[in-house]
């Protein structure tokens, strides 16, 4: 099992509620595409999953260990086996490129290597590698601050693919591509992590994409799962409700899904 959250709730400091009973596990290897309208609580689950925020209530299983907060040496390693990628990656501004993606290791890497590698990179070959596959090669040795917002995201993509973590989390990790880009980018962390045989889960604010490259579909709603369906039982109708009252931008979701080609991309070697 990839994770499992049984009956979990989140309550954040300030009161409000971003979880209820949410129930939810990933067999190693799935992947699924997280969807719903803004605020439903796909970055708060994403975060759980991850390990970064803690249940009020309820038990989380990640990698067939159950999360204990107060563990912190076993925390550090649970958390070395998970890549994440977010929506604005926290990259330091005069970080340069290369030292950005050689992170994704620091956490599996002995302490004198990481150390080492902030002053001078241990692995440029291997960072080249990953930059090349997300369209950035010739970005190895600039400073993040120089970089688009679509290019950081790659950056963080690459990032994830030199970790090669079991469970790959990705929090609407290509909202600053074309979608064209947008597209491939995704396909690419499908095949990194099929090829391993890794868990990915992904939000994603365009349902297209997750119709078309996702075999699972998980619709969130007001802290709850609305469906956790095959993406071929997915209905217009049940998106129509999932982003009922949503911003313009959702409106008229039958128009714009009932076109969609259903049958997710051939998985490709």
């Amino acid at each position: 099992m990839s994770f499992q959250l049984d009956h979990i709730d989140y309550v954040h400091a300030n009161g409000f509620t971003a979880l209820t009973d949410l129930s939810l596990q990933a067999k190693s290897g799935e992947q699924i595409a997280l969807i719903g309208p803004s605020g439903a609580g796909k970055t708060t689950l994403l975060s759980l999953i991850g390990t970064r925020l803690k249940p009020t209530h309820g038990r989380l299983t990640v990698l067939n260990q159950t999360v204990d907060a107060d563990n912190k040496r076993a925390l550090r390693h649970l958390r070395s086996q998970i890549a994440s990628i977010y929506q604005q990656p926290p990259l330091p501004g005069r970080q340069r490129v290369v030292t950005a993606v050689l992170a994704g290791r620091l956490g599996i890497w002995p302490a004198w290597k990481s150390l080492a590698s902030l002053l001078y990179p241990m692995d440029i070959d291997g960072a080249a590698n990953v930059l090349s596959k997300v369209h950035l090669s010739e970005k190895l040795f600039d400073c993040c601050d120089q970089l688009s917002g679509g290019q950081l995201q790659r950056v963080g993509m690459a990032r994830v693919l030199y970790q090669q973590g079991a469970l790959v989390l990705a929090d609407e990790p290509v909202s600053a591509l074309d979608p064209g880009l947008a597209l491939a980018m995704i396909q690419l962390l499908q095949q990194d992590a099929r090829e391993r045989k890794a868990t990915l889960i992904s939000s994603l604010h365009s349902v297209d994409i997750a119709l078309s490259c996702f075999e699972r579909i998980v619709g969130l709603r007001d802290g709850q799962i609305a469906f956790d369906l095959p993406t071929q039982q997915v209905t217009p109708q049940m998106l129509d409700h999932l982003y009922a009252n949503e911003s313009t931008a959702h409106h008229s979701t039958t128009d714009r899904y009932t076109t969609v080609n259903r049958t997710p991309v051939p998985h490709t070697a």
